[in-house]
């Protein structure tokens, strides 16, 4: 399929050479006018895909109630931001705040702070979270210095990756390039690399291992902002440990669709290597806990309960709708196991809820 996003990358190709699958997903997904975040609804129904919170209120309630619990683990500082990454329409954010405002003096201590430079999705937020005084930042770096309580669910899946195959002693990055007059993807020739030299003791000759450039140094962002002043930070997304394979894949109406096939009008992904994540937290003097699955962090915070309160009064089809994402939320055949949540805490906190040493 053609677009117009397409042409531009084919143009800026044949002058320049092939590009790298982290630039390509970058115009993909943030291009000023053709981007995927930049022209389009993407979330929900109506979208190409469903987050977490889109399925059941549950989800953002747990978690909500789960950064309270931290806060007063900390001795509930009187002055916190509650911050969100990547926060789609507001969704989750807006079950935490109604999960939380029975707790004594977190709301009233709470600066809400919304991480979104989408002008769009910034007025989407503002009329779900109204009348509730929200901030909107550009980026982390300019989020106010304080104790830091912090969500970011499907955040780090969306950030441009570089993916490399081994080949010996080097790696051979994949790039987008040309076939003709069409975009096609390509290797180019090997070459050590000193960021993947760890790899080479558990890769083998045609290994594929995915990099997220932007994602330690976010994290890092996050650690010592916790490490300094006190707070916890919850990272949920699908991923694993020292990821292997080709992972990057391309969301259409709630369909897969080629990874070249519609620059711009689908939802590119890869999933999330949490081992450079937890690294680059520690080296900021946080301490972590995870990632374990997802579907165990709900089921030790709770949602076996939460879910039966839900589903008194309900029948027929609402009860099969919430039965149904319940299991979707939890099941190790859904969400349950492929997505993974990894915490990050001061040194001096205690073991935050739902995770072991």
């Amino acid at each position: 399929m053609t677009t117009a996003l397409a042409d531009l990358l084919v143009r800026r190709i044949a002058a320049t050479g092939p590009i790298s699958l982290a630039d390509y997903m970058a115009d993909c997904l943030l291009h000023p006018e053709y981007g995927y975040y930049t022209r389009a609804e993407p979330f929900g129904a109506a979208g190409d895909f469903i987050t977490a919170p889109e399925i059941s209120q549950m989800f953002g309630e747990l978690l909500g109630l789960w950064l309270a619990q931290c806060w007063l683990d900390q001795g509930a500082p009187p002055r916190f931001v509650l911050a969100e990454l990547g926060p789609g329409r507001g969704t989750l954010m807006a079950d935490v705040l109604r999960a939380t405002r029975g707790v004594p003096g977190f709301h009233a201590a709470a600066e809400v702070v919304l991480v979104e430079a989408s002008p769009r999705l910034q007025a989407i937020q503002h009329q779900r979270l109204a009348p509730h005084p929200v901030s909107w930042l550009d980026t982390l770096s300019q989020v106010p210095e304080a104790p830091l309580y912090l969500l970011a669910n499907e955040f780090f899946d969306a950030l441009p990756i570089r993916q490399f195959t081994r080949a010996g002693a080097g790696w051979a990055e994949t790039m987008v390039a040309l076939d003709a007059d069409r975009l096609a993807l390509a290797r180019a020739a090997p070459a050590p690399l000193a960021a993947l030299d760890h790899r080479l003791n558990d890769t083998q000759d045609g290994d594929i291992v995915e990099v997220c450039p932007a994602a330690p140094g976010l994290a890092q962002t996050v650690a010592s902002r916790v490490a300094q002043h006190g707070g916890a930070a919850l990272v949920v997304d699908y991923g694993g440990w020292r990821s292997r394979g080709d992972t990057v894949q391309a969301m259409r109406s709630h369909a897969y669709t080629g990874l070249l096939d519609c620059p711009g009008q689908a939802d590119l992904t890869a999933h999330v290597d949490f081992e450079p994540l937890a690294g680059a937290a520690r080296s900021a003097g946080a301490t972590t806990y995870g990632p374990i699955a997802q579907g165990v962090l709900l089921e030790r915070l709770g949602i076996a309960a939460r879910s039966a309160r839900l589903r008194k009064g309900l029948s027929g089809d609402r009860l099969s709708a919430h039965l149904a994402a319940t299991r979707r939320l939890t099941h190790p055949e859904e969400m349950g196991t492929l997505f993974q949540a990894l915490a990050i805490l001061p040194a001096s906190a205690p073991l935050p809820a739902g995770f072991v040493t």
